[in-house]
């Protein structure tokens, strides 16, 4: 599958060929479901923690006597049936995160990009270089780039100067190609490789 290059002024300087074992595969739907659930469950922090009847305060008393009061039997004011009383099946703290197999995750990933790939979706500049972080000038790009919507920028290299620039995009995120995953790119609506990021993905996952 064939790409064209374009440069920051969104004017073409070439034409490259994509991967075929990373943007042209058959997406699989199953895996790619499973590598999202995974992520989503990954980023639960899990800090819940309610109260069971046994760390409610008070209680302690029985509220009545047992017998010849009319009302029915009660051992303690912080049963789960009562206001202010403990939570039946109460929630504690607890680990969501999970891993899925290598093989699984890579799949899911080549998935989600050959999506991408099929629906015209992935644009490739030779590079993005900025001498000092600027949100207007980062618009600028987008735009000659022609790419609305969402949009994840994908880098090679912690650059400052580009990272702060997109920052205060709403509707634009940077990633390392290191951390790039399944969610993140069946999330954005378009996925903008710099040539050197390119280098490195297909370097890992060929």
């Amino acid at each position: 599958m064939a790409i064209q290059v374009f440069n920051q002024k969104g004017e073409k300087v070439g034409e490259r060929q994509l991967s075929e074992v990373i943007f042209g595969i058959e997406p699989n739907k199953h895996v790619m479901h499973d590598a999202v659930v995974n992520y989503l469950a990954n980023q639960r922090q899990g800090t819940f923690s309610n109260k069971t009847r046994a760390e409610v305060r008070g209680g302690g008393r029985k509220p009545w006597r047992q017998k010849g009061t009319g009302r029915a039997r009660h051992g303690s004011s912080r049963s789960p049936i009562w206001v202010g009383g403990g939570v039946v099946f109460a929630k504690k703290p607890r680990d969501f995160s999970y891993t899925l197999p290598k093989k699984v995750r890579r799949l899911a990933l080549k998935s989600a990009l050959s999506v991408k790939a099929q629906d015209e979706a992935i644009t490739l500049v030779d590079e993005l270089k900025m001498d000092a972080p600027s949100t207007k000038e980062m618009i600028k790009i987008l735009e000659n780039l022609k790419l609305e919507g969402k949009t994840l920028v994908v880098l090679d290299k912690n650059d400052v100067a580009v990272v702060r620039s997109i920052s205060n995009l709403p509707k634009v995120k940077s990633i390392s190609v290191n951390n790039i995953n399944t969610y993140t790119v069946l999330n954005y609506d378009n996925i903008l490789f710099t040539s050197a990021a390119l280098d490195q993905l297909e370097e890992v996952y060929k």
